[in-house]
């Protein structure tokens, strides 16, 4: 389960057979995401920003 160093979100967890993303943002704030591709997830681990990554590729894309 990785965690960031940053300002947005605090750390993900991803589990590839139900493709459920659980994201834990800075303020505290725990979501999950259905159905999100692998390379998602990656993106995210490999963004310099979480939090552009975020809004450009995930949020309101992956409601349960």
């Amino acid at each position: 389960m990785p965690t960031f160093n940053s300002t947005a979100i605090h750390r993900a967890e991803y589990d590839p057979l139900s493709r459920r993303m659980q994201l834990w943002f800075a303020d505290g704030g725990k979501y999950d995401f259905c159905g999100v591709p692998a390379n998602i997830f990656e993106g995210l681990c490999a963004a310099s920003s979480k939090g552009r990554y975020y809004h450009a590729f995930i949020r309101d894309r992956y409601q349960c």
